[in-house]
């Protein structure tokens, strides 16, 4: 999404001149007949005439083109080292980030060779394979996209790739991004072959990589948390957020666009339908209101199945299901009129919206809360979501508790959040307050459930269903791209 974004914007400012031409000159497109013809409906627009876009990011170990002095190295061929499935709403002001683990084992279905005839379908296999089919340098985007659609029933509108050698380049372009790594790491994490530990390469804590450092921390897996590709996913997703956040602080100038726009086009291979500067201006200046804290990233609901990784079901079928529904994770309609925050209220015009107990804090909206569902009943978890959001709070999560329904209503707290925990109980009288797990969660109850019985009413005859609210395993796992770049960085 950055490259994108930063690469139109800098078209926008330097459109009508020369340079316009080289970075139009720069991108290469893949073959469009390679996209299956079995494939789900474009989004339909909204009453305001406007769609979702869903925009598959995919990151390219390519060995071609110089990159293995990056790292690339070892066999021919390409895979795809990261995927994200980045939905951008039909406001335009919201985005999320699904990363889909590059060991999931999945369906591919067929796809175009280089030399025209089409594979079998192949299931159970792992999802990173799909960019290698027909085992090329230049990898098989088209293939990827094909498995996407097919995972997620969900239109791939768009497909970027960006290799090791155009990473590397827009990381030095914006003069470097600050990221956290939990523990030292060593060369011998970077080549587990080196059979012993090397020097240190990254020091624990924050620090500012660009060019091969960058690469490095993006692609380093062993010696941090279990070693696994999962922590890897959790980094390159606070590496992503890191990096928008530089490009906004440096502003959007040429000086500043320019050289980022140069190294993210001669990077990109691209679908057709993103194939020239002016397409790509186009969906770049879709993006440029998206707020930081209104970027979310996270990773497809999972599990281990032996070496590979299982995606686990119904969690990402509801995923998957509130994406097509264009909700956003805490379970706003974006396709309502303004998007997420002014669709119609659910109760009664007579009722009176919930009204907190006390006056606003000023400090309140550094503080941020998850609002949990535990009593069974659907419509709940919205309503306390707005009424934490009136006393000035900052809701992160809307979602389900795990576990039995809850009788009483309960804030949970972490270290150093008892004071914060204490006021948001004041919201809901009868709650009580209790230590559990890290942040600040209301889980509601029955007695919440009692007092808004409107709320749990089901829809009107005839009144389109609303997707199930996504379980915690999906909502509580999300990041923000204004997250503390030392949060969520491993796994195990």
């Amino acid at each position: 999404m950055l490259w994108a974004t930063a690469g139109g914007t800098a078209l926008l400012v330097l459109a009508g001149g020369g340079l316009y031409y080289r970075l139009n000159s720069n991108i290469s497109t893949f073959d469009g007949d390679a996209v299956s013809k079995d494939r789900p409906d474009a989004a339909a627009p909204d009453a305001q005439g406007r769609t979702p876009v869903n925009v598959l990011l995919i990151g390219s170990d390519s060995r071609g083109n110089g990159n293995s002095d990056l790292g690339g190295g070892g066999d021919g061929g390409a895979r795809s080292d990261t995927a994200i499935l980045l939905h951008v709403y039909a406001d335009h002001k919201h985005a999320v980030g699904i990363s889909i683990p590059r060991d999931s084992l999945v369906t591919i279905p067929p796809c175009k060779l280089p030399g025209g005839k089409w594979t079998k379908e192949q299931t159970n296999v792992m999802f990173n394979s799909a960019f290698s089919v027909g085992d090329t340098d230049q990898g098989n985007p088209a293939c990827t996209q094909n498995a996407v659609e097919k995972l997620t029933n969900l239109r791939v509108d768009h497909t970027i790739v960006v290799d090791f050698n155009g990473f590397a380049s827009m990381t030095k372009a914006v003069g470097g991004v600050e990221v956290c790594l939990p523990n030292d790491v060593h060369e011998g994490d970077l080549n587990p072959n080196l059979g012993h530990k090397g020097k240190l390469v990254f020091a624990k804590g924050k620090q500012k990589v660009e060019g091969q450092s960058a690469l490095d921390y993006v692609r380093v897996r062993h010696g941090i948390g279990d070693g696994s590709d999962i922590g890897r996913t959790k980094r390159q997703q606070a590496f992503l957020s890191s990096l928008i956040k530089q490009v906004k602080s440096r502003g959007m100038d040429p000086t500043t666009l320019l050289p980022l726009a140069d190294a993210a086009t001669k990077s990109l291979t691209v679908d057709p339908g993103l194939g020239s500067a002016a397409k790509l201006l186009d969906f770049a200046t879709s993006l440029k209101d998206i707020d930081l804290h209104d970027v979310k990233f996270l990773t497809t609901p999972w599990r281990y199945e032996g070496p590979r990784v299982a995606l686990v079901h119904p969690d990402v079928d509801q995923l998957w299901a509130a994406l097509k529904a264009d909700r956003t994770i805490d379970g706003q309609d974006a396709s309502a009129p303004g998007g997420p925050g002014s669709a119609a209220p659910t109760t009664p015009a007579t009722e009176a919206a919930p009204t907190p107990t006390t006056a606003p804090d000023p400090k309140a909206a550094g503080v941020k809360v998850s609002v949990l569902n535990g009593t069974g009943e659907t419509g709940l978890g919205g309503k306390a979501a707005e009424t934490v959001k009136g006393a000035g709070y900052t809701v992160t999560t809307v979602g389900n508790a795990a576990g039995k329904p809850r009788g009483t209503t309960v804030v949970e707290y972490g270290a150093g959040e008892r004071g914060s925990a204490e006021a948001v109980a004041k919201l809901f009288p009868g709650a009580t307050v209790q230590p559990g797990g890290r942040g600040l969660s209301v889980v509601l109850g029955h007695d919440f459930a009692s007092a808004n019985p409107a709320t749990a009413a089901n829809p009107a005859p005839g009144a389109g269903a609303a997707p199930a609210p996504l379980p915690t395993s999906v909502s509580g796992t999300a990041r923000s791209a204004d997250d503390d770049p030392c949060a969520n960085v491993s796994y195990g």
